[in-house]
């Protein structure tokens, strides 16, 4: 990975009660200063206009008091940093980071005791941390509370999902602050696993449209050794204060000094695309620590996964009904098992046709007929293959086509299990030369007590991508708490579910066509997500004729969602022969790149519509995604990110003048037009559906 040219300047050094900090283009200002009892207090104004108004800062220690009241300023100081550097995979090939930043030292009046507060200024936002320098008392301490707060300005549009410490897979709701309110929705998140806070406590990210049309968004970045932030509402007077996901004692985070907090971030633009658009939250993370990347790649695949949601096949191999409590020998198969060797042949084929890097595998290893819901220590050992899959006949195939298989490591929630085998599953698949690991984290976790979003499980997902770096593995986590930008220092931690993904809409009420258009302004701020795109059977009824579940969107937008969710790691998740009946359609799969060196953000409005346009990595091939909500819209898109002078094929995946996510989804029609740099492209987007466009230069 090649070094970014940093450039530091040490401007003030002060010692009052109240500074203040701009960003670098001077339209966002964060004011400091000691409130009454001492109390450190902050505030955020954007171009003049309130943002944040006046919040208290602190944490609270067990045993050992507050460290948020009764301080004296030591002193403070604003320095400036701007830096390019260059990710491995990314949505563009360069990020710049430029930020301005106060750092104010406190002193506790009794106790003595010191806390920095260490505030950033972009021109994007707003980020604070809490330092913890080293000091007698602070050897060691629990956190038990978090007292920092963001005071909103009014009753805010807000994008919002219920404080769940287990889970993170529901679906939005949109409504005014006030109306914020779990015990008013369908807490489905289709797992069963409910682990609600409070009747209003959310998580973050926190998408927001302000009463003065500012777009703002709460979030977190770098959450390392420490539980994520979820937020409770004062819906009343419009606020919201952290809070910290507890263990199973109550405690929230064990430390140790010196040591920092996560960052508390607040982005804030008149215009929505910057907010979709912004790299504050990788920018806020440690930089790689990984001195050779070259083994990192971006991968598209397909995979034995869609068949087992729809029901035509099953994830074990003898059923759970019967096969409870046996030796694997001793099972007698179901006949309606999926990863078998036969089957993944099958999948290795049509990858090796279609030019895809790998196949997923799910099921192939033992334990599925007792894995889920029964608090067991031990289910999987992550080695042992199922009788009918036979591991190293499938490796010699997959390597004689050209294909790399990811192999699925399901841990049922019980961390314990899968640190223990940890290293002898990554073994395997460094012996067979498997690039990738999918890992799962379903149901509640084992030691019980503990949350998914708690510190030990963020230090277990941490973890698990650090060790997998040592064999050059790469992972994508499911299940996982919600990325906070950990890709930037450890980019082998190449994707990560942590949201309602596309699986959602085979076997539950589904996800809403305004989904998709809320994801990159939360979820995806954090890192990529794999949300598992291109379905093209949208009605589940096709496999079972009592089935009422169904994609929510048309097919355009599934190959629109390609474009503007962004992964380096991109399935085809639907069926080979579902593919094979959409020949045409499937061509933009096929051709769409997953790793980018530019992205342009030319239309955005949280909840009802998004596209985004990006220039394949070494290429002078561009792609472009736009998807509405369940409205249908009409558009007009400049293409004046062309290079000037050239001439360009674009190939239009657009819905028919008939097509309706709901009556009518899988109905498009394909033209080929010449475009170039001057060209404007008429977009006529469906109910919950999507145009996708690639744009290749004219030899």
């Amino acid at each position: 990975m090649k070094k970014a040219l940093s450039i530091v300047f040490l401007f003030l050094v002060f010692f009052t009660n109240a500074q203040s900090v701009q960003s670098p283009s001077k339209a966002i200002t964060l004011d400091f200063k000691l409130g009454e009892s001492g109390k450190p207090t902050y505030s955020v104004t954007y171009k003049n206009q309130p943002v944040i108004l006046q919040s208290d800062l602190g944490v609270v220690m067990k045993n050992l008091g507050d460290l948020a009241t009764n301080f004296t300023v030591e002193g403070s100081k604003i320095t400036a940093f701007s830096e390019n550097w260059k990710p491995v995979l990314g949505e563009q090939s360069s990020i710049k980071n430029q930020y301005n930043e106060l750092t104010v030292s406190l002193i506790q009046a009794k106790t003595g005791r010191k806390i920095n507060i260490i505030f950033r200024a972009f021109d994007e936002g707003i980020a604070f941390r809490y330092e913890f320098p080293k000091q007698k008392d602070l050897n060691y301490f629990i956190i038990s509370d978090e007292v920092s707060e963001f005071n909103l300005t009014g009753n805010h549009k807000v994008f919002w999902i219920p404080g769940d410490f287990d889970s993170n897979e529901y679906e939005y709701n949109e409504t005014t602050f006030s109306n914020i309110d779990t015990k008013k929705i369908n807490l489905d998140n289709g797992i069963g696993v409910k682990s609600i806070a409070g009747q209003y406590t959310i998580q973050s990210p926190l998408m927001m449209k302000s009463v003065s049309n500012l777009y703002l968004n709460i979030f977190e970045a770098a959450v390392v050794n420490y539980p994520l932030m979820h937020l409770d509402a004062d819906v009343t007077n419009y606020k919201l204060k952290a809070h910290l996901v507890p263990n199973a004692i109550g405690d929230k985070a064990y430390l140790q000094a010196p040591c920092v907090s996560p960052w508390r971030t607040i982005m804030v633009s008149s215009d929505a695309r910057d907010i979709v658009g912004s790299k504050m939250i990788l920018n806020l993370n440690e930089p790689s620590k990984l001195d050779d990347t070259s083994w990192i790649k971006p991968m598209k695949y397909v995979g034995v996964w869609w068949e087992m949601h729809v029901g035509k096949s099953t994830w074990d191999y003898a059923g759970s009904q019967n096969a409870q409590n046996q030796k694997t020998q001793d099972l007698i198969p179901s006949g309606k098992h999926g990863a078998t060797t036969a089957n993944t042949k099958r999948y290795i084929d049509f990858a090796a046709k279609n030019g895809f890097d790998g196949v997923l595998l799910e099921g192939w290893n033992v334990g599925w007929e007792d894995w889920y819901g029964n608090w067991k220590e031990e289910v999987f050992d992550f080695t042992t293959p199922y009788p009918d899959f036979n591991l190293k006949e499938v490796n010699a195939y997959a390597k004689s086509k050209g294909v790399k298989m990811i192999m699925h490591n399901e841990t049922s929630g019980s961390v314990g299990n899968y640190e223990r085998h940890l290293d002898r599953a990554f073994d395997l698949s460094q012996r067979y030369g498997y690039p990738a690991i999918k890992t799962g984290y379903v149901g509640r976790i084992i030691p019980r007590g503990e949350f998914h979003d708690g510190q030990a499980m963020v230090n277990h997902f941490n973890y698990v991508a650090r060790r997998a770096a040592d064999y050059k593995l790469m992972i994508n986590s499911h299940e996982s708490s919600r990325p906070t930008g950990y890709s930037r220092t450890y980019p082998n931690y190449i994707a990560a579910e942590a949201a309602r993904g596309n699986e959602f809409n085979a076997w539950s009420n589904g996800n809403p066509p305004m989904h998709e258009t809320i994801l990159p302004f939360t979820r995806l701020l954090g890192g990529p997500m794999d949300y598992t795109p291109g379905i093209f059977e949208i009605k589940m009824n096709v496999y079972d004729k009592t089935k009422t579940a169904q994609v929510h969107t048309t097919l355009a937008k599934q190959l629109a969602l390609y474009v503007t969710m962004y992964s380096p790691l991109q399935m085809a998740a639907d069926l080979p022969e579902n593919y094979e009946k959409y020949p045409d359609a499937f061509q933009f799969i096929k051709d769409v790149a997953v790793d980018w060196d530019d992205s342009k953000y030319l239309e955005a409005e949280p909840g009802d519509y998004l596209t985004i346009a990006r220039k394949a990595k070494g290429s002078d091939n561009w792609f472009l995604g736009a998807i509405t909500d369940e409205n249908p819209r009409n558009t007009e898109i400049k293409l004046d990110f062309l290079t000037p002078g050239k001439k360009y094929k674009a190939i239009i995946y657009q819905d028919s003048k008939t097509a309706h996510w709901k009556n009518n989804p899988i109905s498009y029609e394909i033209k080929t037009i010449e475009v170039t740099s001057k060209s404007k492209l008429q977009l006529i987007l469906a109910a919950g559906g999507g145009t996708a466009v690639s744009i290749m230069p004219v030899k």
